[in-house]
């Protein structure tokens, strides 16, 4: 009996081939602006979690004040039927764009290289603006956290090139830290 190939995703990971391959997740959009029919980006993150069978706990809207965000994250975070959240908008560098600020401390362990090779990837989409995200991901109460711009190309490109593939993996190493 030969145990199973892994696939070039897998890189030879053993944590990722035991992952989860359903991941609860809360969406958070941070705005001033948006309603939720109104929030694209927010939208586009649901519609991504569930074509690739994620359960969306629940989606609603803050506004960019950081005792909102902050309740909205303890509050998600404190929810047993949670396992990741993803908050879109306020990541870049206006005075109200404050949704790093405000999630950073939250976070137990942070992964640099998610805000990393997001700014990276976004460089080769919309050249030296991607220097201006403050994309981050972090790990928080046994589960992961997500800060993403709330633009509809942003969000396209995270989900689809980091966060979608690396889920499951990162929502199974953050039980690890609890």
């Amino acid at each position: 009996m030969s145990e199973r190939e892994p696939k070039p995703s897998d890189h030879g990971h053993h944590h990722r081939r035991a992952a989860p391959t359903r991941v609860p997740t809360l969406v958070i959009t941070v705005s001033d602006t948006r309603t939720l029919e109104t929030d694209t980006g927010g939208a586009l993150v649901v519609e991504h979690l569930e074509a690739a069978g994620h359960e969306v706990v629940s989606r609603h809207i803050v506004k960019d004040e950081p005792e909102q965000i902050t309740a909205a994250v303890a509050e998600a975070l404190g929810r047993d039927a949670v396992r990741a959240v993803i908050l879109t908008g306020g990541t870049g560098v206006a005075p109200r764009d404050i949704t790093p600020d405000s999630v950073e401390p939250l976070l137990e362990r942070s992964v640099p290289g998610f805000g990393e090779l997001f700014r990276a990837l976004s460089y080769q989409e919309i050249g030296s603006a991607a220097l201006l995200s403050r994309a981050l991901a972090g790990l928080a109460g046994g589960r992961v956290v997500f800060v993403i711009p709330g633009s509809r190309g942003a969000v396209r490109l995270a989900m689809e090139k980091l966060i979608l593939p690396e889920l499951g993996h990162l929502a199974g190493e953050a039980v690890k830290t609890r």
